[in-house]
């Protein structure tokens, strides 16, 4: 075989690897959907909890890089205390060695079965999340079956001499070597897909025990780099996570790294086999890493939040704060960020609601011009939402995903539709019954209040049932609806009544107060639709509200 083949063979080899790591991350993030950050959002209550999360997660996707993305969505903004944070990346570190240790054992039996069961089960599964883990199978599949490739590969290389000097010059300098893997591993975006590579070259004898070993510990560096690269150029405080596992690994690879030879030969004593010896290590590495830095989280965290403190510029209202580019790769994280978005438009109506209430109330120009302002910042919000949500939906999302997609983006929709009712109609309205001197009748304006307050309400209500699914708040929203069909029923029939015999001011006050009973109507519309979907899914909500044909 050519040296030009045998390149061939060796990229294709390490493209199907990283391919077959794609699918296992891809496939258990679609499978587990936002349970996966369920479960991380209660691992984040203690550190040891939080070390096992980060171990169990990055166990089943194999990606150290998204469960960072994922607690990096819980600590921004503060909602998460940084030291468990960082406690979830010690447990991390040490999830991404589990498919490393597997592979090092002779596994060519064990890959067509993975094949095959994973084929079976994204072909016949009955539920997207049986389906999504057959992919997350076939992935593991092919990961092996590189990796078995890659060793059959390398073989003819044990006794190609010109090759064997090739690396031995390469590697032969322990921080060439260290640096050659911290690139691989961060141009790969994997550590397994680095050390899966480091095992071959050293399972065919190509580098040296004491250069794998080396090499080991720069796949750790390379692939804490990912993560801090993702977060550069934003708010320094999204450094700190990325930037305290990197400390971490680097700090460890710094007071190893002198020991590079003892310890490979302590490994070999215990087991001969040079591929397994790196696996080994890569596994106590990342133990040895998480009990030395376990109990100093503490401190670490009070040095990073001095290193990188909050800033302190005044913060444009329209502008997102949680939208997060770098997460895209990681559904589940991008729409944990998006709803986090959402829920400052719902904060923004909030405050608007209660403007119109008080628009009422008062002779208060400067009131309404500044309660239009708040439209545009909800304006501003939902075009970066709707952009961001657009950019998720270019992802393969699983079902769970699609629909919290679907909900998220109907919620911001109608939150909108709101804005632009307070803003065109009623702020219209109370400028109107400002110029025109007109003043509603006692009744009509606790009637109007009243309205205001159920708004209130349905909003919180809405907020819940977006965040928790609650069925029976959905349906006390859409029950409740009928009220306002009642009150605006009523107040139709007294306005045609003062049409007939009232005086000119009597009914104009009327019809005002009529204009704003609708438009308040409508707006509790649009809230009532934003649980439409959850009630639709339980089965729960009439197709029409015609009545059958006879």
């Amino acid at each position: 075989m050519s040296a030009t083949t045998i390149l061939i063979h060796l990229l294709g080899e390490i493209a199907l690897l990283l391919w077959g790591i794609r699918m296992v991350s891809g496939g258990m993030q679609r499978a587990l959907g936002n349970r996966l950050t369920a479960v991380l959002g209660i691992g984040l209550k203690t550190r040891f909890r939080a070390v096992l999360a980060g171990l169990g997660l990055t166990a089943l996707l194999q990606s150290s890089t998204a469960t960072a993305m994922m607690t990096s969505a819980f600590t921004a903004g503060g909602l998460v205390d940084l030291v468990p944070a960082l406690a979830v990346m010690l447990g991390a570190n040490i999830g991404t060695t589990l498919i490393v240790q597997l592979a090092s054992f002779d596994v060519s039996a064990l890959y067509p079965l993975l094949l095959l069961a994973g084929l079976v089960a994204s072909r016949s599964g009955r539920s997207s999340s049986w389906r999504e883990a057959g992919t997350a199978l076939v992935g593991l599949g092919l990961v092996l079956l590189a990796l078995h490739l890659l060793v059959a590969t390398m073989a003819p290389l044990e006794h190609a001499p010109a090759f064997r000097a090739l690396i031995a010059a390469v590697t032969g300098d322990p921080l060439v070597a260290l640096v050659l893997a911290a690139l691989l591993a961060w141009a790969a975006h994997s550590s397994v897909a680095a050390m899966l590579f480091v095992m071959s070259l050293a399972g065919a004898g190509i580098v040296e025990p004491q250069a794998a070993i080396v090499m080991v510990i720069g796949t750790n560096l390379g692939s804490a780099l990912n993560p801090v690269v993702a977060q550069l150029g934003g708010d320094p405080t999204r450094l700190r996570l990325p930037l305290g596992n990197l400390l971490n690994r680097g700090i460890g690879a710094a007071l190893l790294l002198p020991f590079a030879g003892p310890i490979a030969g302590a490994l070999l004593t215990l087991d001969p086999s040079p591929a397994r010896a790196a696996a080994s290590f890569h596994l106590l590495f990342n133990i040895a890493t998480a009990l030395l830095f376990f109990g100093l989280l503490p401190l670490q965290a009070r040095l990073l939040r001095r290193l990188l403190p909050e800033q302190r510029a005044a913060r444009d209202p329209g502008a997102p704060q949680y939208l997060d580019d770098a997460a895209l790769g990681t559904p589940s994280v991008a729409l944990s960020n998006a709803a986090r978005e959402v829920l400052r438009m719902a904060d923004v109506i909030e405050e608007m609601l209660r403007d119109a209430r008080d628009a009422f109330h008062h002779d208060d120009a400067d009131r309404i011009t500044a309660t239009r302002r708040k439209d545009d910042i909800l304006d501003r919000l939902f075009r970066a939402i709707q952009r961001y949500l657009g950019a998720i939906g270019g992802q393969p999302l699983g079902e769970d995903e699609a629909r919290r997609l679907s909900d998220t983006l109907a919620l911001a929709i109608n939150l909108e539709h709101v804005g632009d009712i307070i803003d065109r109609n009623l702020m219209d309205l109370a400028t109107r019954r400002i110029r025109s001197g007109l003043r509603l009748a006692d009744d009509a304006v606790a009637e109007v209040d009243a309205m205001h307050g159920k708004l209130l309400d349905h909003l919180q209500l809405a907020v819940t049932v977006f965040m928790v699914a609650d069925q029976d708040a959905a349906r006390r929203l859409v029950e409740e609806k009928e009220a306002f069909r009642d009150v605006e029923r009523a107040t139709t029939q007294r306005h045609m009544r003062l049409m007939r015999g009232g005086d000119r001011r009597a009914v104009e006050a009327s019809a005002l107060q009529l204009d704003i009973i609708r438009d308040l109507k409508r707006i509790e519309a649009h809230i009532a639709s934003t649980v439409y979907g959850l009630l639709e899914q339980a089965g729960q909500l009439r197709q029409s509200r015609l009545r059958a044909e006879v």
